[in-house]
């Protein structure tokens, strides 16, 4: 969650109230808030420093009382003070939702040059704030909020970023390119008597410590063949995009019109951001909450528009939720009436009464991006009921809790397991097709896929256990290996599955929990992993079929043997046309064959076996070894 921190006596001058500590922290409360830190500049500083600032460092920061709020991630809104004092306002009562104008046709246009900004950062939104007056604290809090949006849902400025302007320091129309990095030429805002081109500027804020907050960013575009620039009608560099904006439109205190641009990889997330810093400063234009907006156009290779739009949106949507189910998700049995009525506390007004008063159709304002789906509607008229109104009541059903069985034998096994000598891990579910299919010798087949996968090695979900294990390996070369090395992991993986339906909805895979394990070191451990098959076995009560006790010295031990009636299992070579068997050393491989009393016929629920040495070569692994997989469900 974003911590927020705001000036006590700021918030309040905002709020029209004060509040004791207390008060205030069960107000945050019932808003679906929370009051984490009561601090102030100077306890952060100490803080930060160990205590190491002397006295006259100490008397440059603030003594005033600051509260560290934490908001819902996905609260965009309240990411600074305006937002957050108009929010508890609203809730309150003492203000009504405001209504956002966009003035009239845009007067002002952005032209993107698209063959170049798609190579690198394709799209931009921009909009005018006319009239407004800044304040110190309001300057302050601009900024904040910039940074805020940046840290969360801009992802450090790699998805959007955002240029403010003075917008009486430049000339439009604005155009938005991406050029050769040596061919741009400006002053940032970081030297107001300094150009620098693209590249001499990312070496510098790459390595001079003055500019480190800058130096995260910096990756983003210092490699790109060509860098996004905003540019005014002169040609003049405004902004460096998602570096730093230039210092001929710095926004001061005199400030009296500004022009922001968001420019981003995603346009709907630059669309909320650049709504959500219109929304919340637009209450200091002259005409509150109102807008200029501002014509994007798109041109092509040949110069002709391929698209344009007006931005800002601020545009407001209705989402419906049943009422019934509101009132049966947050446990209270109010009339749609006051349904109704409770979502002008959140925001969420004018709402209305459809089909008999049976769905509450709500208004979405441009701020609310987090409204998604009934549950969030509920969720917010549970906020403006009070959680502390919802009354205890004794559940409707007696049920006892406990653990699923398949999940209690797991648990059950890892103990054991951990007994002989392996060593539990926890691997990533998601791998690659080399990694899952190829490397282990198996053929490619059916798996669920990742349509946008972050990188190749999260290409599929893993439908063995194996590569995890296997990469363990490869990733502890440098441990000792002389008293052999062993992994065991439990977990699931998940299969492609057209027929399986849960709640009525065919859903195309499956879950399977299944256990692995590896042996590793000087020798194969062949019998190692052959004893693990069979105490596996017995701790789930399955006994060996009589043929196979007869290949065995322990044949006198099983009449002590405690098993279920109808479960048993057997070892036999593991044929080699087998799906699996590429994976093992030819001949030294086996499968796990299990009769239960349900089917009467021998099923194959595992293999184990030497794993093949190109696999070894494959995962850089230096040493012999064996393994074994075992379906657990058909175990229960």
């Amino acid at each position: 969650m974003p911590t927020v921190g705001v000036e006590k006596d700021l918030l309040f001058a905002t709020l029209g109230r004060t509040y004791t500590d207390v008060e205030f922290d069960e107000l945050c409360f019932e808003f679906g808030i929370e009051l984490d830190d009561i601090t102030s500049e100077r306890e952060e500083a100490i803080k930060s420093s160990g205590g190491a600032l002397s006295k006259k460092q100490l008397k440059e920061f603030s003594d005033a009382v600051v509260y560290k709020i934490d908001v819902p991630a996905n609260r965009y809104d309240m990411l600074c003070v305006e937002g957050l004092s108009r929010g508890i306002k609203i809730f309150l009562g003492d203000m009504e939702a405001p209504v956002y104008t966009i003035m009239g046709e845009p007067k002002e246009t952005m032209t993107v040059k698209k063959p170049n900004t798609d190579k690198i950062r394709p799209f931009v939104v921009c909009a005018i704030l006319k009239d407004i007056t800044f304040t110190q604290e309001r300057y302050n809090s601009f900024i904040e909020l910039q940074d805020q949006l940046h840290r969360n849902l801009c992802r450090n400025r790699t998805l959007v970023a955002i240029g403010t302007h003075d917008y009486d320091a430049v000339k439009g129309p604005f155009s938005f390119d991406a050029r050769d990095p040596t061919a741009i030429e400006f002053a940032p805002l970081t030297h107001a008597d300094k150009t620098f081109n693209g590249k001499e500027l990312m070496e510098f804020y790459e390595t001079d410590p003055s500019c480190k907050h800058l130096k995260p960013y910096v990756p983003i575009i210092k490699d790109s063949p060509l860098y996004p620039v905003v540019l005014d009608s002169d040609e003049v560099v405004m902004s460096l995009p998602p570096i730093i904006n230039g210092h001929k439109s710095k926004i001061t205190l005199d400030t009296k019109n500004v022009f922001i641009e968001c420019t981003a990889t995603d346009l709907t997330k630059a669309n909320i951001v650049l709504d959500t810093v219109v929304a919340m400063f637009s209450e200091y234009c002259a005409l509150p909450f109102s807008v200029e907006p501002v014509q994007v156009n798109y041109e092509g290779a040949d110069g002709s528009i391929v698209d344009s739009y007006i931005t800002p949106t601020m545009s407001t949507r209705r989402e419906r939720a049943k009422v019934a189910f509101c009132n049966s998700l947050i446990g209270i049995d109010i009339t749609a009436e006051e349904m109704q009525a409770l979502c002008n506390k959140v925001q969420l007004g004018p709402a209305q009464l459809l089909e008999n008063n049976t769905i509450l159709e709500v208004t979405v304002p441009a701020t609310r991006s987090d409204i998604l789906h009934p549950v969030d509607i509920a969720e917010d008229i549970g906020i403006a009921y009070g959680y502390n109104n919802i009354v205890k009541k004794v559940p409707t059903t007696c049920t006892v809790g406990g653990e699923q069985p398949l999940n209690h034998l797991g648990d059950l096994l890892r103990e054991e397991i951990g007994r002989a000598g392996y060593i539990e891990v926890l691997t990533h579910g998601l791998c690659s097709i080399r990694d899952n299919f190829t490397a282990l010798r198996r053929p490619v087949t059916a798996a669920v896929s990742l349509s946008n996968p972050a990188n190749i090695e999260y290409q599929v979900v893993r439908t063995t256990l194996l590569p995890g294990l296997l990469k363990t390996l490869q990733h502890n070369k440098s441990a000792s290996f002389t008293a052999g090395f062993k992994l065991f992991e439990i977990s699931d993986i998940v299969l492609p599955d057209d027929k399986h339906v849960v709640t009525e909805t065919i859903v195309g895979a499956k879950n399977r929990r299944k256990i692995c394990a590896v042996y590793a070191g000087p020798t194969s451990g062949f019998e190692i992993i052959h004893g693990l098959v069979d105490r596996i076995m017995t701790l789930c009560e399955v006994a060996p079929e009589k043929a196979y006790i007869e290949n065995s010295a322990k044949g006198p031990e099983e009449k002590y043997r405690i098993s279920r009636e109808g479960w048993f299992y057997t070892i036999a070579e593991l044929p080699q046309d087998d799906g699996l068997a590429g994976t093992y050393f030819p001949g030294r491989a086996a499968a796990v064959l299990l009769t239960s009393p349900d089917g009467g016929e021998k099923v194959q629920i595992g293999t184990f076996g030497i794993i093949h040495p190109e696999v070894l070569g494959n995962f850089d692994i230096n040493y012999p070894s064996s393994c074994v997989e075992i379906d657990l469900e058909v175990l229960l």
